[in-house]
C-alpha cells in the first residue's frame, strides 16, 4: 500500500502489474526508479 501512495496509483494497479494483467505507463516507470532510488539500467537488467 506505501508503494501504491508514493507514486500515485492504487494497490489494484500494483497487484496486476506483478501479476502480469497491466503494465504500468512509462511516467509509472519513472516514479518507481526514483521511488527505488535506482537507476534505469538496474530497473529493466531482468527485462529480455
Amino acid at each position: 500500500m506505501q508503494l501504491a501512495k508514493a507514486i500515485g496509483v492504487s494497490q489494484k494497479a500494483i497487484d496486476y502489474w506483478e501479476r502480469s494483467v497491466n503494465e504500468p505507463k512509462a511516467s509509472y516507470l519513472i516514479a518507481l526508479v526514483k521511488e527505488f532510488e535506482i537507476s534505469y539500467d538496474e530497473f529493466f537488467a531482468d527485462i529480455e
